[in-house]
């Protein structure tokens, strides 16, 4: 495997007048929701909605020791989330339906002639581009609850977007495209990977075609490369599932490599479907040209969580300032993931933080943050 040196220059390359940044680059801050009640976490009072509510206030914490996080709680739960993390957290009320801020957030960009924002391996180090028009923008997708989910709701969630972008003081756009934050991963550098089952499924967008999303993304992020992944793990596919975010198989490490989520089992659905991914991306080029680079990383190695296959993936996790947060099992397989992440983000500490009770609820440590990058003027 080649060293993963960060490439600061690569990440800066963009011409276009809007870029998202890669997560490695500089935050200003991290955007998180504390869980309310409902039918996913449970009634105010119960055990799985305490449950649920330590999980996020771990990560936030964890986060907050590196970086500034924002809690949004809903009306007359601020006290309640800050009681559960520290002081550096600041807690807001807003309408919220449910904890997904990847999802249900806006997807922050850099706006202006050069669209700079920092180095790559987001240690504040490194020039940027310098350009004093740059400014802070926000993406408001279309939000509908994963395509219009039965058990879903959205009144609050749908207006979620534009709250937080007012907040940061982004000048925010809105979207014609069905879209969540965890159904795209981009390098920074004009790639974005995304899968046919989110931005093509008809509860989303009806009538959109590849040809169509591809220049919406790319309108909106600043992006010339769309790879399209068939699909996502199984799990993702039940009735509380996203229908394939690519956030649980597949992140940038820096432009040109990629982590694959790999299932070593052949007994586990996701066996093939990995393979399949891991094989598609070797074959695809990015925005620059060049062939993509793959390090796979092994599930863990329970193969069946409440009756259905598991969905647990090390691919789900954050990189914030001089940080990774890595969701983790109780598994044999945890060390090894662990390890590999260090070694794939030398400059970083990584912290691991259990995400059991974070999966248990539909999603991961990524899932439940959504990066507001550092604007360099």
């Amino acid at each position: 495997m080649m060293t993963p040196v960060p490439d600061a220059a690569a990440s800066r390359r963009m011409p276009a007048a809007r870029r998202m940044p890669a997560e490695w680059e500089r935050h200003a801050r991290t955007w998180m929701a504390f869980p309310p009640p409902n039918d996913t976490f449970g009634p105010e009072g119960s055990a799985e909605l305490a449950t649920a509510r330590a999980a996020w206030a771990r990560v936030a914490t964890t986060i907050s020791r590196h970086e500034l996080v924002t809690l949004i709680a809903g009306p007359g739960q601020g006290a309640i989330a800050a009681r559960q993390v520290p002081p550096a957290v600041t807690v807001i009320e807003l309408a919220l339906d449910d904890a997904w801020m990847r999802d249900s957030g806006p997807t922050f960009t850099i706006d202006g002639s050069g669209s700079g924002s920092g180095s790559a391996d987001g240690d504040g180090s490194g020039d940027s581009s310098g350009d004093s028009d740059a400014r802070l923008g926000a993406v408001d997708w279309v939000f509908n609850g994963w395509g219009a989910q039965d058990w879903a709701s959205w009144d609050a969630d749908r207006l979620l977007a534009t709250a937080v972008a007012a907040r940061a003081g982004a000048a925010v756009r809105h979207s014609a495209l069905t879209n969540e934050g965890g159904g795209i991963a981009v390098d920074g550098a004009g790639t974005v990977l995304l899968t046919e089952t989110v931005q093509l499924d008809p509860a989303r967008n009806p009538g959109w075609d590849r040809t169509r999303v591809e220049a919406e993304l790319h309108t909106q992020l600043g992006t010339t490369r769309a790879i399209w992944l068939p699909r996502g793990v199984a799990r993702d596919y039940d009735r509380f599932g996203t229908r394939g975010h690519v956030d649980v198989v597949a992140a940038f490490v820096r432009p040109g490599l990629v982590a694959v989520h790999s299932q070593p089992d052949p007994a586990h659905p996701d066996h093939e479907t990995t393979r399949e991914l891991a094989a598609l991306l070797r074959a695809s080029r990015d925005a620059a040209g060049r062939p993509l680079e793959v390090v796979q990383i092994a599930a863990p190695t329970v193969l069946e969580v409440d009756g259905g296959p598991a969905g647990y993936s090390y691919l789900n996790y954050y990189v914030a300032n001089g940080l990774v947060v890595a969701g983790v099992f109780d598994d044999p397989r945890d060390a090894d993931a662990l390890d590999l992440l260090a070694r794939l983000y030398p400059t970083r500490r990584v912290e691991p933080v259990d995400a059991r009770p974070i999966f248990a609820h539909g999603g991961g440590v990524h899932c439940i943050t959504q990066q507001e990058p550092q604007v360099i003027r």
